[in-house]
C-alpha cells in the first residue's frame, strides 16, 4: 500500500478527505495541530476519528500560532464573528496556516518515505482564504518538489485535494457514501467544551447550508 499523510483538523472537510484517502487504499497517517487555537473540542474529535478509521499512525503536533495572534480563532482579543457575505477576507484567517500545516505534513512525508498529502480544502464553499486556492496547491507542491531530498531522489510528491472543486453538498453526499458519520465532526470555529456548535460563524453557516442543500439531516450539536 502507498502512504499518505492526512491533514486531519476533526471537520467535516478533513474527515471526508480521510475517507476518500482510504477508499483509495491508502496507508494512512494522519496529523493534526494543537496551533493555540481557541476552540479545543476539534482535537476530541480528530483524535476520535482516527481511532475509528484505523488510521496508521495518528499525531497531534503542538506549535503556537498564538503566539503570532492575527486571526479570531487564536488571538484572544478577536471575537469570532457571525457569519455575513463579503468579499473581503475575514478575521477567522489564520496568517500563512495551510503553509505551515502542509510543511509539517511534508517533513512527516519525508521520514516515513511517503509521496503523498492530502488536505481537505475547498474553492468552493470556502470563507476567501487565499490558501485553499488551486493555484497556491499548485504552487506549493512545486515548491516541495524543489526543496526535498525525496524529490531529488526521484520520488515525486503529490498534494492531493479531493474536494476542491465540490460543494458542500457534494461533499457530505460523498462522506455518506464512505461511511462518514458527521455527527463525530466539529466545524464550528468556536464549539464549546462539549463539541457544541455556535451555529453562528462562518464555518457553521456553510455547514448548515450544505446539509441543507443535499437533503440530509444536520447531525450537529449547536449550544
Amino acid at each position: 500500500m502507498s502512504k499518505a499523510v492526512i491533514l486531519l483538523s476533526g471537520g467535516l472537510d478533513s474527515t471526508t478527505t480521510l475517507a476518500i484517502a482510504l477508499s483509495q487504499s491508502f496507508d494512512c497517517y494522519a496529523l493534526s495541530f494543537d496551533y493555540g487555537q481557541k476552540q479545543r473540542s476539534e482535537l476530541i474529535s480528530a483524535k476520535s476519528i482516527a481511532n475509528e478509521f484505523g488510521v496508521t499512525e495518528h499525531r497531534i503536533m503542538t506549535i503556537s500560532l498564538a503566539d503570532i495572534g492575527g486571526s479570531a480563532l487564536t488571538d484572544v482579543k478577536l471575537k469570532v464573528p457571525k457569519y455575513k457575505e463579503s468579499n473581503e477576507i475575514p478575521t477567522t484567517y489564520v496568517p500563512a496556516r495551510n503553509t505551515i500545516f502542509l510543511s509539517f505534513a511534508l517533513a512527516w512525508a519525508e521520514v516515513i518515505d511517503c509521496q503523498s498529502i492530502f488536505i481537505g480544502v475547498n474553492a468552493l464553499d470556502y470563507s476567501g482564504y487565499p490558501d485553499c486556492r488551486p493555484e497556491y496547491i499548485k504552487a506549493y507542491e512545486e515548491m516541495a518538489n524543489l526543496a526535498t531530498k525525496q524529490s531529488i531522489d526521484g520520488h515525486r510528491l503529490t498534494i492531493h485535494t479531493p474536494l476542491i472543486d465540490q460543494t458542500k453538498a457534494q461533499i457530505i453526499h460523498q462522506g455518506q457514501s464512505l461511511g462518514v458519520d458527521y455527527s463525530q465532526t466539529i466545524s464550528c470555529y468556536q464549539a464549546n467544551d462539549n463539541g457544541e456548535a455556535c451555529g453562528e460563524c462562518d464555518a457553521c453557516i456553510l455547514r448548515k447550508n450544505g446539509f441543507a442543500q443535499a437533503g440530509v439531516t444536520d447531525p450537529t450539536k449547536y449550544q
